[in-house]
């Protein structure tokens, strides 16, 4: 499935200037750094190394000007196996990846307490890599020492799991290593065991990051946020202590972690998260539509926003549907539990309404509706006989025949970002006296940019008992009372070392359209939040944005377990930057 249609044809940008380096990691005096004094000597480094059996190498950027290089750049697998790289290379203006000094590749919590103590004694910056998916480049610093999970990829699934402290019955759960993606998660929980775990779209993105920004996937309207799920976690605290926190230990912390921002409050290097029973089905539904006027572009807007709030405002639907300045109105999104005839059924008022206006509309007699065995749904054997050309496996020598990405997501390993916005859209706009204010802002936005309203990222419309665990997270209370997440961006291609480097002058117009984008949507929204793990750098007020009236109770736990700073991530909790 496609989830970042908003990027439209925007990877093709030119080459131009190079890029500065970033204010974020320019800091003065705070951390050591190569060449000046304070900076540990090969002696030092050498005995960190001993501690860990050796598994601490110089950083570096592999050599990206071989063909075989170039064509692996495509692949996220690929590009997760390098340290010295990242899955977005930059952001214009902003930062651009780079490796770090020193690499520890760590193989258990261990592992990692040992480089949490050399950092914070030797002053040096503390880098923490997962899946590495950071838009905002937390996951890579220059001059850095690198804790990276990669190998900490343990997979156990529990029939009853009950976090220590507690007196419950187990639930059904799964553990999680550190270096865990979704894809390691959901052929163990989905294709094997026959259950369900809430988690990231991207098969590649990293559990653990995923869950500390709060964490959507396709189904969150059904199942919650991936953060509402956790049930325990093992974490390193910045004094170097290995903790073991839930609800009934160190509650607060436990807290934190659950959608206060990766990097921030330690580094977990296992997680357990409660599974849920499988919906009979998952099924997908494609539609495009194109209006022949801006007239009856806003009334196609207009009609989509009733059908939403009358049909598919609940837990059955969520993903996408996307608008633009070229009048069409793309349609991706997923649904649970029903089947293909079902779901086309819900569509049909729009079908009509687009047939009643023949001569305004084209493409409504397009659309695709399917649905499949739910516990097929990240089987690839069972996706490529059923739906060729949907994913993309990894098909490297030694690469696991179940590990793919979907075909959609494919163009944005390594992008280098022009802009990234996204706002919370609340259900009153859904109210009939409301929705045209929401069109409004809808088709004015959509004059300056493509833009995409991600419902499974607004909780409105799901259960009291999905809303209840969502609400005992850090994130943004107003994802609670939201129908959707709007999401506008541009990007272009990779601008790692050794490639063209980006066109900032291009970078730097795209960032306006996007700009004017989302400044038009939020005149129907002027308060809305942002989400943590998809937002723009330069976000303005980001600690209200984030987490509302949660960043009070967030900071002062960032205070109690890391009052030095030693996890510094651009705008985190607690963070200068």
């Amino acid at each position: 499935m496609s989830r970042r249609r908003f990027l439209g044809g925007s990877l093709a940008v030119a080459a131009g200037a190079a890029l500065p380096i970033p204010a974020a990691w320019a800091e003065v005096g705070r951390w050591a750094r190569p060449g000046e004094p304070g900076w540990p000597g090969a002696r030092e480094w050498a005995q960190l190394a001993a501690s860990v059996g050796g598994r601490l190498t110089p950083g570096h950027t592999p050599d990206l000007t071989y063909p075989a290089a170039r064509r692996e750049m495509g692949n996220p697998f690929w590009v997760g196996d390098q340290p010295g790289l990242a899955e977005s290379s930059g952001w214009a203006d902003a930062w651009t990846s780079r490796p770090s000094a020193y690499v520890l590749e760590a193989e258990s919590a261990a592992d990692v307490a040992a480089a949490v103590r050399f950092a914070q004694r030797r002053r040096v910056r503390l880098v923490i890599r997962g899946g590495a998916h950071s838009y905002l480049g937390c996951s890579t610093a220059p001059d850095s020492l690198m804790v990276w999970t990669r190998r900490m990829r343990q997979v156990t699934v529990h029939e009853a799991f009950s976090p220590q402290g507690s007196k419950d019955a187990g639930i059904p759960a799964v553990s999680l290593g550190a270096g865990c993606i979704w894809i390691d998660a959901y052929e163990a929980v989905t294709t094997r065991a026959g259950r369900y775990v809430q988690g990231g779209g991207c098969t590649t993105v990293g559990c653990a990051g995923l869950v500390q920004g709060g964490g959507f996937g396709s189904y969150s309207k059904a199942y919650g946020t991936a953060a509402a799920s956790l049930l325990e976690a093992e974490v390193v605290t910045a004094d170097g202590r290995v903790r073991v926190v839930n609800a009934h230990r160190e509650p607060d912390l436990f807290w934190a972690l659950k959608g206060g921002g990766g990097g921030t409050f330690g580094v977990i290097t296992r997680m357990t998260l409660a599974t849920h029973e499988l919906p009979t089905t998952f099924g997908g539904l494609r539609l495009s539509i194109r209006a022949r006027s801006d007239d009856a572009y806003r009334r196609l807007l207009a009609a989509f926003v009733e059908l939403y709030a009358t049909a598919l405002h609940n837990p059955r639907w969520g993903e996408q549907v996307r608008a633009g300045p070229d009048n069409r109105l793309d349609v991706q999104m997923v649904f649970n539990g029903l089947t293909a005839a079902e779901a086309r059924a819900a569509w049909s008022p729009l079908i009509v309404f687009c047939k009643a206006n023949g001569a305004d509309y084209e493409g409504e007699d397009a659309m695709i509706a399917l649905a499949f065995p739910a516990q097929h749904a990240w089987d690839a054997a069972y996706i490529q006989q059923h739906v060729p050309g949907a994913i993309h496996v990894d098909d490297r020598p030694g690469g696991s025949p179940g590990d793919f990405w979907w075909a959609g997501d494919g163009d944005q390993v390594g992008v280098f970002w022009h802009a990234y916005a996204s706002a919370w859209l609340p259900a009153s706009l859904l109210q009939p006296q409301n929705r045209g204010k929401l069109v409004d802002a809808w088709f004015a936005a959509s004059r300056k940019h493509g833009l995409s309203f991600h419902f499974n990222k607004g909780l409105s419309g799901a259960s009291e008992a999905v809303l209840a665990r969502s609400r005992d997270t850090a994130t943004n209370p107003q994802v609670l009372d939201a129908f959707a997440l709007a999401i506008t961006a541009d990007a272009g291609p990779p601008a790692f070392k050794g490639m063209a480097p980006p066109n900032l002058a291009a970078a730097r117009v795209n960032r306006s359209r996007v700009d004017a984008c989302i400044a038009a949507l939020r005149t129907a929204a002027p308060d809305a939040g942002a989400y943590v793990n998809e937002c723009d750098f330069f976000q303005p007020g980001w600690r209200s944005a984030f987490w509302g009236g949660n960043y009070p109770r967030l900071a002062a736990v960032k205070r109690r377990y890391d009052p030095e700073g030693l996890f510094t991530v651009h705008h985190g909790v607690g963070s200068e930057t």
